[in-house]
């Protein structure tokens, strides 16, 4: 089946080339520190030896929670995309060692679970609580990773194999089956994508046609009351979504995996469905900073417009599904407004889950704290670390999209796209901290569309094209311009703080106020504004209603960054918080 109802196509992020500013700084950062940081905590928690011991070439019961396994995945995974931008030789002989290990515990029957291997190997796909099908859909991205990377075939070939086993089986069940945790879908529409062969894109449609017809089994879990229809999103039929519900990070990769299918099949009942459900979530449920899930409870959704700043508890892993989501929604119809919210996401939520040293890591990220709120280096669940470690090298792929007739432009990163098709674009751009991008046409088909995004939030740009004024306006949230080999386009947005209120209905935003500058929000930090108590801090920063915002550049904080004054305040960007001395933070202000 082609393509042929998607009006987008992704671009791979191998063909991007990330060059310079923040994301350079983030990537050489995970490239440097945080992929062997995080190899390093498999090994030492022992996530890698329970691979060891699933072989037979250790001894020993398994350590730590069934679904472990998925971390060793998502750090091969990271290295790989690492190793497509620059080798490394010492990364190659890290991820070599874990492949060797993972593969060799791989049952001849293509299983591979370490969990079971090591425990009742009779209990293997009975309980849908367990994750079986979420570390299989990890494999698969691994070992597509890998394998693109380097062209080392095991973890790719063993990622199949465990695919056909586990299709065999759920396929056999008269009752069905659901997947506690989504992801495979993601996962075998990739596959589809890669291989070209059906039966993967058959398989993720069947996944996700079982939800909201199959009774939840849990013979083993421990969560037999918290785990409901409604956490794991089995509460309606895929095409009678209204809400979002349940587990954040569950939820937003479910919604990426059926806006697979529709980017594919082009099946307009499953984009209404999503787009019902985007619509609550973006009205009622989300942070300022992109953040979703309010609750710890749950890791998810609470009810509308509670939406806490102390207690908030905003997944990094959901920030990254949110990307995830919103990216693929932005390819079925090429809307800018789903490209709007990857940029809050890319700027915000996800970038505040990595420390600046690159081995630190939110698992929660409140937009408020008295001081006891701190990254950690690891996690006993260390799912949020190494989603940041593959993601952020994965940047590139979000930047650029590609249409019949030619190239949209996302994502403003200093980058150089080079497509199969002979587009090759230079996009110089110091954003987020300047507004000014420049797009050097180096070659490209002749009269070929470029499609350049105005931000949601930008109310005043200039656009030029070989220097001379554009009067261009946006179309569906792009600059839509017809460009030939050679052609420089300039676009400048204008970008000063502003101020920002929260719907009535957010009870806990009442008199407060809230400041961004561009995509980014900012945020008050104990350390730079002295004099308030810090279990006080963020019920007392106050910004007067009559206090100016300035822009004040600060080449001596965090590298370079833009820092905002308020009044008789300093905010840095909401994403740098926590990377100083502990103290107060945030992101509401008492407006006086």
């Amino acid at each position: 089946m082609e393509d042929k109802h998607r009006r987008l196509e992704p671009i791979p992020f191998d063909r991007v080339k990330v060059l310079g500013g923040l994301w350079k700084e983030r990537i050489d950062t995970v490239r440097n520190v945080t992929t062997r940081a995080c190899a390093a905590k498999c090994e030492e928690t022992g996530r890698v030896d329970n691979f060891r011991k699933a072989s037979g070439r250790m001894k020993g019961e398994f350590r730590g929670i069934f679904f472990d396994d998925a971390d060793v995945y998502k750090t091969i995974e990271a290295i790989g995309y690492v190793l497509r931008d620059e080798p490394d030789d010492e990364l190659r002989a890290i991820a070599d060692k874990l492949v060797d290990e993972v593969c060799a515990a791989q049952l001849d029957d293509g299983y591979l679970f370490t969990f079971f291997e090591l425990g009742n190997l009779k209990d293997r796909w009975t309980d849908m609580d367990h994750h079986e099908a979420f570390c299989v859909g990890q494999i698969v991205e691994a070992g597509i990773a890998y394998l693109e990377a380097t062209g080392d075939r095991r973890l790719y070939e063993a990622g199949l194999r465990a695919v056909d086993q586990m299709m065999r089986t759920l396929k056999s069940y008269p009752d069905g089956w659901i997947n506690g945790h989504e992801g495979i879908e993601m996962a075998l529409v990739h596959l589809y994508r890669y291989t070209g062969e059906q039966k993967y894109l058959d398989d993720a449609i069947w996944f996700v046609e079982q939800r909201g017809h199959v009774k939840l089994r849990l013979p083993i879990s421990h969560y037999k009351t918290f785990f409901t229809d409604e956490y794991c999103q089995n509460n309606v039929p895929v095409r009678e979504l209204q809400r979002v519900t349940g587990h954040a990070v569950r939820a937003m990769y479910y919604y990426s995996g059926v806006a697979d299918i529709a980017s594919i099949t082009g099946e307009r009942a499953l984009v209404e469905a999503l787009e019902r459900v985007w619509n609550h979530l973006l009205s009622s449920n989300t942070y300022i900073t992109g953040g979703i899930g309010q609750s710890s409870f749950n890791e998810g959704f609470s009810s509308d417009y509670s939406l806490p700043n102390l207690h908030a508890y905003c997944e990094t892993c959901a920030s990254v599904g949110m990307a995830f989501w919103n990216h693929r929604m932005n390819l079925i119809d090429g809307e800018a407004k789903y490209a709007d919210v990857v940029e809050t996401q890319i700027m915000n939520g996800i970038l505040s889950g990595l420390s600046l040293s690159g081995d630190h890591y939110f698992y929660e990220n409140p937009l408020a704290s008295t001081g006891v709120a701190h990254r950690r280096e690891w996690f006993n669940v260390p799912c949020c670390p190494t989603n940041l470690v593959r993601f952020v090298p994965s940047i590139g792929g979000y930047i650029y999209a590609q249409a019949e007739d030619g190239v949209y432009v996302n994502q403003f990163i200093d980058s150089r796209l080079t497509t199969e098709q002979g587009v090759r674009l230079r996009m110089e751009t110091n954003y987020p901290w300047e507004g000014e991008i420049r797009i050097r046409v180096e070659d490209c088909p002749e009269g070929m569309a470029l499609s350049v995004r105005k931000p949601g939030w930008c109310e005043r740009w200039t656009l030029s094209v070989n220097g001379a004024a554009s009067d261009a306006q946006p179309v569906e949230g792009y600059f839509r311009l017809k460009v030939h080999a050679g052609d420089e386009i300039a676009l400048s947005l204008d970008m000063p703080p502003r101020r920002a209120y929260a719907d009535p209905r957010v009870k806990e935003d009442a008199g407060r106020v809230a400041v961004l500058r561009g995509p980014v929000v900012y945020c008050a930090e104990e350390i730079d504004n002295p004099g308030i108590p810090t279990e006080y801090f963020h019920a007392d920063a106050a910004l007067p209603k009559s206090a100016p915002l300035t822009v004040e550049s600060r080449p001596d904080l965090f590298g370079g960054v833009a820092a905002v004054r308020a009044g008789e305040l300093t905010l840095i960007p909401y994403c740098m918080w926590d990377n100083r001395s502990a103290g107060g933070m945030a992101v509401w202000l008492r407006e006086v």
